[in-house]
This record gives structure tokens, C-alpha cells and sequence, in this order.
């Protein structure tokens, strides 16, 4: 979910950045859905489920499991539904060299694979301005994919979690199509339907490349169809433009990721739009989201603010607005660890140690939020049956 930084602490871990956003849609698709029959069903609105059928809070797996598994690899997402996740967060996805979809948290990969440690590719580290932030490292726009399928996994903050180490090397890069093959086998497998979240990352930088993002994921969604109303598939992007042109080009749910409420998308900056997240979380600019989107996936900062010591203070009137205009809302994101919890959910400093994770989704449930994402299922699960009783 971009490179943007809220509630999130580096610990000495590294630039990294949340994910969140709405689960939305009118309904799930049929078991089998990339076949005919399937298809059929899901245009004329028929079909299992959908978001009435999903518990609330929904608990969505961000970036798959990643509290246990290097995220964005089928080791994850495969965990993330073996724990109950109602939502997989499948995807993030930038392009290859040669226009592939590819799942990673970023398109710089020296911190979630193993690419350093390939010689052949050494000459392919540059320092690049994404999205006006200097970033050396390796790129997937730089690679081709059978040159990424070489490269394998690892944890992204082995400083809070050294357990995930145990499975660098396990996992190879999955690309979207196979995760959207990798959907419909666990769909028939488990006898009911599996959605995922994918999100479109950097969707300016890589137009700008000559690499466009939308259209390829649209493209790909109608090959499986999975561009229907009913499709269990929900699009999200940072930047709302990017929105808007998937809003032409599927009928999808589609969702606009909220950063900190001082910062500004980055399609903005570009095009000289002078708004910031601040001005969309104010009824007008969620009337203008509603417009075009189901939801919006703001970071929890935004639902209830922190202090300057780092404690929750009152809840904003965000999700009261947000439903008002009718848009879902599911904050991002839930972490066990300590470094992640607001500090009045701490239990001492070590960052690989567990707060009051219970706690903290308590206050945040309070709150109204129709889900959240999650690091850890299993914990969001049974926060949520904490708060159902």
C-alpha cells in the first residue's frame, strides 16, 4: 500500500508502509467461478455470499498472514485462510519488465527477496524517485518475470519478526494471474467463496513508464472473469484517479486508500491538485469518493488519533461520515506487536513482543468500523468474538 507511514514504527526495520481499505460489493460468485456457468451466475447477480454474508467487523488478512509468513507469497496467503480470514489482501501488485503482474509490497525488492544475494543481478541496483522519494534498490520494472520466478521471499522486518526468517527462501514471487487461479482452486477445495484485495501500487510512476497498471489488471480480470459487480474481487489504490479509471474500466467494488491526513496523494501532486487526505475525509470529499467507489481504507490515525505520547485519544467522526454518504470503512493496520500498538497498549519494549493486541481492537471496534486489516487473523478473529460475545 504505497510508502506511506502512519501508524506504523520503523524500529530500525527499514521505510515500510500499511494496508487498509473497505470490503465491499454486492456479492460473491459462485463456487467455480471461472467457468461458464459461473460467470453466468455472477452477472445476472446471482451467487453465494457476498459482503451481507461476511461477519462483521471482517477480519481481512493483510498481505496474507504476514505475521507468521513472509508476507505476499502463497505461504501466506494460504495460512491467512487456514486461520479464518474472511478477506485475503492477495496482491499488491507492480509490473515487470516485460508486463507482468506481480505481488510484492513494493516494486523495490531488496528487502522482501533474496535478490542481493544474486550476483548475476547486481548491476540492476539503481536509485530511483518514487513517487518524490529517493529509493536505491532492485526494481521489478528492471526484471523480467522469468528473471524475478529465480528470486525467492523473505521477511520484510526481521527485527520484529525473527520467527518468519525460519521460511526465507520457501516461496517464489506469485504473479497475479496465479493468484487469481490460486482463488478459484481454493474455492472449490473449501466449498465456499474466497475474496481477495488486491491493490494497485504506484499506478503514476508506472504509466509514466509506459508500464499502465489498470488496464492490465482489467484485462486480467476478464479473463477470469472477474470484473462483475458480484465478482469476489475488491480494487484499491492509493491514488483516486487511479480509482476512477478502474470505476471505467470493471464493475468491481473499488476502494480509496486514506494515508495521513496531512499527506497528498501522490496523482495529486502530480497533476496539481492541492488537496490532501485531510480535505477528503470531510463530507465533501467523501460525497465526491462516493461518487465513484464503494469504500475507503483510511490508516486507524484517522479513526482515532494518537496523542503526542502515542495514546488514542477521541475517536474522529470519520466512520460516521463515511457510512453517512454510504461508503464501508476497514482502517488499516492491526499488528500484535508492540511497536504497532498505540503506546497505551504496550507491554514493555521489546519489538518482537506482544501488547494488549486485545485491547487495542476493543477500542477500535468501538468505534463502528466495519472490519480491519490484520497481520494476524487468528488475533482478529477472536477479538471479534470477544466483541459479538
Amino acid at each position: 500500500m504505497g510508502t506511506r507511514e502512519s501508524n506504523e514504527v520503523t524500529s530500525g526495520t527499514g521505510r515500510r508502509s500499511l494496508l487498509g481499505a473497505a470490503v465491499l460489493g454486492a456479492g460473491g460468485a459462485v463456487l467455480g467461478l471461472a467457468g461458464p456457468a459461473g460467470a453466468d451466475s455472477a452477472r445476472h447477480g446471482g451467487g453465494h455470499g457476498g459482503l451481507k454474508s461476511l461477519p462483521k467487523p471482517t477480519i481481512i488478512g493483510h498481505r496474507g498472514a504476514s505475521g507468521y509468513r513472509p508476507e505476499h507469497t502463497f505461504g501466506s496467503y494460504q495460512l491467512a485462510l487456514d486461520l479464518g480470514a474472511d478477506i485475503v489482501e492477495a496482491g499488491d501488485l507492480v509490473p515487470t519488465k516485460d508486463g507482468h503482474l506481480v505481488c510484492r509490497h513494493e516494486p523495490e525488492i531488496g528487502g522482501t527477496t533474496d535478490v542481493a544475494d544474486h550476483p548475476e543481478f547486481a548491476g540492476r541496483r539503481k536509485t530511483k524517485l518514487l513517487d518524490g522519494v529517493s529509493t536505491t534498490g532492485w526494481f521489478t520494472e528492471d526484471f523480467t518475470l522469468a528473471e524475478l520466478k529465480t528470486l525467492r521471499a523473505v521477511e520484510r522486518i526481521p527485527a520484529n519478526r525473527p520467527h518468519n526468517t525460519l521460511y526465507n527462501g520457501r516461496w517464489e514471487i506469485p504473479t497475479f494471474e496465479e493468484v487469481l487461479r490460486w482463488q478459484d482452486e481454493q474455492t472449490r477445495k473449501r466449498g465456499k467463496q474466497v475474496w481477495i484485495y488486491p491493490e494497485l501500487k504506484h499506478p503514476t510512476y508506472f504509466r509514466k513508464q509506459g508500464l499502465p497498471l489498470e488496464e492490465r489488471v482489467a484485462k486480467l480480470l476478464g479473463k477470469y472473469r472477474k470484473d462483475r459487480r458480484t465478482s469476489p474481487v475488491i480494487l484499491q489504490s492509493f491514488e483516486p484517479t487511479s480509482i476512477q479509471r478502474m470505476h471505467k474500466l470493471v464493475d468491481n467494488p473499488l476502494v480509496v486508500l486514506l494515508s495521513s491526513a496531512d499527506s497528498r496523494p501522490w496523482d495529486f501532486v502530480e497533476t496539481g491538485d492541492p488537496r490532501t487526505v485531510a480535505d477528503l475525509v470531510k463530507p465533501a470529499g467523501l460525497r465526491e469518493i462516493a461518487s465513484y467507489a464503494q469504500g475507503i481504507g483510511p490508516t486507524l490515525d484517522l479513526v482515532v488519533p494518537r496523542d503526542a505520547q502515542g495514546r488514542l485519544t477521541k475517536p474522529t467522526t470519520l466512520v460516521s461520515d463515511a457510512h453517512r454518504v454510504g461508503l464501508i470503512l476497514h482502517p488499516y493496520t492491526m499488528r500484535n506487536e508492540n511497536p504497532f500498538l498505540p503506546a497505551d497498549f504496550r507491554k514493555g519494549a521489546d519489538p518482537d513482543a506482544y501488547g494488549d493486541v486485545f485491547g487495542a481492537y476493543k477500542a477500535y471496534f468501538a468505534t463502528g468500523i466495519d472490519g480491519v486489516f490484520t497481520d494476524q487473523p487468528d488475533t482478529g478473529l477472536l477479538a471479534r468474538a470477544d466483541l459479538t460475545g
